[in-house]
């Protein structure tokens, strides 16, 4: 819509027009029954209409393209093409004439003109024609500035200028949620699982092109979202991947640190940042819009000064029988080393083997040592190993490790049996 009008009368007119995909033409069919009164005569009306589908007048269909009625909806990721067009309405020729575009946001002023030169003349009922392009990227208000300059016959500077306001909507709504890996075995490696929720929140159908998750330097990235089958892998969401309005999609990853940086204790931890979404979508006709979110943030879990995790154990033991179980420790400071003692403490079905008090010597900052130790448990069922205890003799601090694993006891009888 225009802001403002010129207050005098130009020599040349300016007319803009968004640039958008056609749309199918869709009938309304109007039936009734043959005992009625028109008989036949919608049917056969509909039949001979050219912008009917030949053996499916009654359905909503059309073969026939309708170009854009109004301006539309803009949406956050598509681009923005524009159509200007600035005409000598006057039988004088007109000189010097320049044509600038701009687009006002929120935050910027941008400059859409593909070329700023100056044209030496205009002659009567000529035009300049330009097509400007640019991709959303804030949501809003925005204004299409147009700015036309020129000199008449007798020498004198003309200028005027025309306001486009429209409104840049939001396509998706996308929420992301971090998940820890639950198995202490697995988190040795500091595995995140990256859960994206894609909502369409325009009134029209989407198709998904695109979905992926650009790691930071720190991670490698694994997808979720496709099944393997026979040597192919094919899509969870299936081959029809579109959004209907309103919809929801979930997509799954799996973030594991390089190996550069999972060897150095400490590095992840604090807000680190995972990386960010790269999203492609098509719409009308295919036309197509792109988002990347900021760089996704996660609080990386903390785990104190002295770090305990199982890298092997078995998955099921004899009743009664020693079983070996491989500890890491890691000195997560950065700048204190410690002197450790090992103590074991027994629990109702978990009884460790060895000595318990040893020492084990000192950790330097970042630094680990791995360990093996002997177990054995009195009790059936699934049993939670648990009662280590670390005690850094320089500061006089005990680190308590319960619940560090899982292991499933069955009796001699039973697993000779299977």
């Amino acid at each position: 819509m225009d802001v403002n009008q010129p207050k005098q009368e130009h020599l040349l007119a300016l007319k803009v027009m968004r640039l958008t995909k056609p749309t199918l033409f869709t009938n309304i069919p109007v039936t009734c029954e043959e005992r009625d009164l028109p008989g036949d005569l919608f049917s056969t009306l509909m039949k001979d209409d050219p912008s009917t589908v030949k053996g499916a007048e009654t359905l909503m269909l059309g073969e026939m393209l309708t170009l854009p009625q109004n301006f539309g909806n803009i949406f956050l990721g598509e681009t923005f093409s524009s159509y200007i067009s600035v005409h000598n309405d006057s039988n004088q020729v007109v000189k010097d004439i320049q044509v600038k575009a701009d687009l006002q946001t929120s935050s910027q002023r941008l400059n859409l003109s593909a070329s700023t030169a100056v044209v030496s003349e205009l002659k009567p009922d000529s035009c300049i024609d330009d097509v400007i392009h640019h991709e959303v990227k804030e949501i809003g208000t925005h204004i299409l500035v147009c700015a036309v300059s020129y000199t008449t016959q007798t020498g004198e500077k003309m200028y005027f200028r025309k306001f486009f306001k429209f409104q840049v909507l939001k396509p998706l709504d996308v929420k992301t949620k971090f998940y820890n890996a639950e198995s202490d075995l697995s988190s040795v490696t500091d595995e995140v699982f990256l859960e994206a929720q894609i909502q369409n929140i325009t009134t029209s159908p989407m198709f998904m092109e695109k979905v992926s998750l650009e790691p930071s330097i720190m991670y490698n990235v694994s997808e979720l979202n496709t099944v393997i089958t026979n040597g192919d892998g094919c899509s969870t969401f299936g081959t029809k991947t579109y959004l209907q309005p309103l919809d929801t999609r979930q997509y799954l990853y799996c973030l594991k640190p390089k190996p550069e940086f999972a060897e150095k204790a400490g590095v992840i931890k604090g807000v680190t940042v995972i990386g960010k979404l790269d999203i492609v979508w098509k719409t009308n006709l295919g036309e197509r819009g792109r988002l990347q979110t900021s760089q996704l943030q996660r609080m990386a879990p903390g785990y104190g000064d002295v770090r305990l995790s199982i890298e092997t154990i078995p998955d099921t033991v004899r009743l009664e029988e020693p079983f070996d179980i491989t500890c890491k420790i890691t000195n997560c400071s950065s700048e204190r080393t410690m002197d450790l003692v090992l103590e074991m403490c027994n629990t109702n079905a978990i009884h460790w083997c060895g000595v318990s008090g040893r020492q084990l010597g000192k950790l330097h900052p970042s630094s680990s040592l791995h360990l093996t130790l002997a177990l054995l448990s009195s009790v059936q069922g699934l049993q939670s190993v648990s009662g280590l205890r670390l005690t850094d003799t320089f500061l006089k601090r005990t680190y308590e490790y319960d619940d560090i694993a899982q292991v499933c006891v069955v009796s001699s009888k039973l697993q000779a049996e299977s």
